[in-house]
């Protein structure tokens, strides 16, 4: 399908734009992804958008917007409750109105100058902006979306499952071959869709639980049970690396890659970024958060670890660490 390990467009190429916008996608593509990745959510009138979440108080401007304000409220989603707004109380006409914002803008001050410049774009345009990009670049762009909360949404009478099938046959991605990947938290949602597809699908999970706890799917029992559903894990990166708790320097790789190989998955980690906030001790630069690290030589240990695949904020420092790793040139990490 491509040179593996992929390199996954995380909400677009979020590091420079505002996250879920088509100029996010545009610029991963043009930075060189193989896949972009949508976050589905739908909207009250059940057309499938793009957010992170439910609640779009920290992407769009509707904080700002008084003509909303009643709108706040507090909600239960996945056992957690959430004040703000959410994507479901909004039909798409009321939505276009919002415009998209920095959700990090602490970390990534500069993005924030394309806040307001944007709108909420539906899944069908991503997939519309992919294929036109696709034909003019000659190469087939993958997508990767993920279905958000499908549970919750389904207690609201808005499904994402086949709506979110549909709309990828439409635009020719079917069968196991395709250059797509569906993703989901919830075990039950990837069942449904394993009957009804043959398009890979993929289990998340995070390094730990609401209450601290590690994940049951990411024993070597789980992962053969996971292989019953999915073709692939995508697993928080600290599951493969984990750091040492005093130091915060990354440790000796996990078992996890190998095991699920065993079982016939994928691995593929989330989430790659440069800024010093999110990077382990070791490859920070400098004390400023917001600094620019060296997530090239991160990137190059899980590569070593034996990944195949990474979502990142940043697609073109993920692809360069991609390249330099094939070619077998490396730098010293920073100690």
């Amino acid at each position: 399908m491509t040179e593996r390990p992929i390199v996954i467009a995380h909400r677009g190429a979020s590091g420079y734009r505002p996250e879920h916008t088509l100029a996010s996608y545009r610029l991963a593509i043009a930075l060189g992804a193989d896949f972009v990745e949508p976050d589905l959510v739908p909207t009250r009138d059940g057309v499938l958008v793009a957010r992170h979440e439910a609640e779009i108080g920290r992407t769009t401007n509707v904080a700002r917007r008084g003509d909303f304000a009643d709108r706040m409220t507090t909600k239960e989603i996945d056992g957690r409750e959430v004040t703000g707004w959410f994507v479901e109380d909004f039909t798409l006409a009321e939505l276009r109105t919002l415009r998209a914002i920095e959700r990090l803008p602490e970390l990534r001050p500069r993005n924030t100058r394309y806040d307001g410049r944007y709108t909420v774009p539906t899944f069908e345009e991503i997939l519309e902006l992919v294929d036109a990009e696709s034909a003019r670049l000659g190469r087939r762009i993958g997508v990767y979306p993920e279905l958000k909360h499908p549970s919750y949404f389904a207690g609201l009478g808005l499904a994402l499952e086949q709506p979110a099938l549909d709309a990828l046959t439409r635009h020719g991605y079917a069968g196991r071959d395709a250059a797509a990947f569906l993703q989901c938290f919830e075990p039950d949602t990837l069942r449904w869709l394993r009957s009804r597809t043959e398009l890979p699908l993929v289990q998340l999970v995070a390094a730990t639980g609401p209450r601290g706890e590690r994940s049951d799917l990411v024993t070597t029992t789980g992962l053969r049970r996971v292989a019953e559903w999915a073709d692939a894990v995508g697993v928080e990166k600290d599951l493969v690396l984990p750091r040492h708790p005093g130091s915060g320097t990354i440790g000796d790789a996990t078992t996890l890659v190998p095991e699920a190989h065993a079982a016939g998955l994928q691995v593929h980690v989330w989430t790659m970024r440069d800024e010093n906030a999110f990077l382990p001790t070791g490859y920070r630069r400098g004390e400023n958060p917001a600094d620019i690290g060296d997530s090239i030589e991160e990137t190059q240990a899980f590569l070593d670890a034996g990944v195949d695949g990474f979502f990142t904020d940043q697609p073109d420092t993920t692809l360069e660490a991609r390249r330099l790793h094939s070619s077998g040139m490396r730098i010293q990490a920073a100690t």
